[in-house]
């Protein structure tokens, strides 16, 4: 028997993972009224879509990475904040305050908050196009799922 790899060993877990969440999924009741698109779909749906994209990983050939064994001391000199050990603690606290200002600030605020604060703390210095992009996409996804899908999402101190 050969040995798994990385990859493999991965795909393994993500497909034990998928499989739980589609038999997880097929315990959410329906709606009594017949309905195009029931509530069980997008969880059915992403947890065979996990399954298939486990499947792809399994088979995919590990190639080696350049590098991959090199340790970028330039990268573990540089400023406290900047470290690889320090932006996974910031991008963590900061998805814990997004969390805890959701419902005062609304979707729309805290969502373009932690979009624009985290682009901009991992060097994107257009400051314009960010706030233009992140309040885009926030703007999209808020009356999307208010208006077309009818899902509350806090509004906070916005007027929506």
């Amino acid at each position: 028997m050969t040995k798994l790899n990385t990859n493999q060993w991965l795909a393994l877990v993500l497909a034990l993972v998928a499989a739980a969440y589609i038999a997880m999924a097929w315990q959410i009741p329906t709606f009594p009224l017949p309905r195009p698109v029931d509530s069980d779909l997008f969880p059915k749906v992403l947890g065979f879509s996990l399954l298939i994209l486990s499947v792809f990983l399994f088979f995919e050939k590990p190639t080696p990475l350049a590098g991959a064994d090199e340790v970028d001391h330039d990268a573990q000199q540089g400023p406290l904040l900047l470290t690889p050990w320090a932006r996974v603690i910031v991008t963590s606290l900061a998805i814990a305050a997004y969390a805890l200002l959701l419902v005062p600030l609304g979707f729309v605020l805290a969502s373009t908050l932690l979009c624009t604060g985290l682009t901009a703390y991992y060097g994107y210095r257009r400051h314009a196009v960010n706030l233009a992009t992140s309040l885009g996409v926030v703007l999209a996804l808020y009356l999307t799922m208010t208006r077309v899908m009818d899902v509350y999402l806090p509004t906070g101190v916005l007027p929506f």
